[in-house]
């Protein structure tokens, strides 16, 4: 029989009963702690599934000592569940390439309602007699046009990928999401400091930046950007509705309770 574990919140094994009879008898495990085991409808304490055997009594003020070392889960996965798939660089470009499209339209209204039209015109009228001038005064009269269509993209970025659907229209078209590094929704705040990176098209020299914070993604093990390992995101393959959380391959019952390891 294979028992889970359940330690502060987080989940251990699964470990032979043997074992665990073993830690109970001398006292690497307490009574108290919680343990699961295919079949059970609940975590029960360790002393409720093993009663005969006591554990030895430990020096006073003694800590009891963690169970044996191995590798913690990562998204709650261990080597008897199924690992998430990232999503990999064609599928975000992709997304991007429909996202930059949906942006796109409304922001090509937006910068003409502005005066964005009216801003080349007068570029091209003035380059006859005074370049430098010609330039100087449309990059003042263009700039607070960018700083809205710059404003809008993160907008939408911010709201969809923090939405109940994890993902932009372009993602959802491709069928990726946005998760924390836990697998769950971001939270608005995780989804700004994410989409931060956009902003860097503001400023001439950095516009490049974007396309490294991408690149990274076709060759970094969780086929992250840049932008994905500072706001500790991943993007994977799958919609929101129809994901679900990691389960053992062996197909044992999630066990319901109070206790979420």
């Amino acid at each position: 029989m294979q028992v889970w574990i359940g330690r502060n919140g987080e989940r251990f094994g699964p470990y032979p009963d043997d074992e665990i009879r073993q830690w109970l008898r001398d006292g690497t495990c307490r009574p108290e702690e919680l343990g699961w085991y295919e079949g059970m409808t609940d975590w029960r304490p360790l002393g409720e599934l093993f009663p005969e055997d006591r554990p030895a009594t430990p020096p006073p003020g003694a800590t009891p000592p963690p169970p044996p070392p191995r590798e913690q889960p990562f998204m709650g996965i261990t080597e008897n569940t199924v690992a998430p798939e990232y999503a990999g660089f064609w599928l975000r470009f992709g997304a991007w390439v429909i996202d930059y499209i949906l942006i796109t339209i409304p922001s090509t209204f937006i910068a003409m309602a502005m005066g964005f039209q009216h801003a080349i015109t007068t570029f091209f009228a003035q380059m006859e007699t005074n370049q430098s001038a010609a330039m100087t005064a449309y990059l003042d009269e263009v700039r607070p046009i960018a700083y809205v269509v710059l404003l809008i993209g993160f907008v939408y970025y911010v709201l969809f990928e923090s939405s109940k659907w994890q993902a932009t229209p372009g993602k959802l078209a491709v069928g990726i999401r946005v998760t924390d590094t836990a697998g769950q929704r971001l939270t608005p705040g995780r989804a700004a400091g994410r989409n931060l990176i956009r902003l860097a098209n503001a400023v001439p020299f950095l516009s490049i930046l974007p396309l490294v914070f991408y690149i990274t993604a076709a060759f970094s093990e969780r086929k992250q950007g840049i932008h994905d390992m500072l706001a500790g995101t991943y993007v994977l393959t799958g919609r929101a509705d129809s994901a679900t959380a990691p389960t053992p391959r062996s197909g044992p019952s999630r066990p319901t309770g109070s206790f979420d390891a």
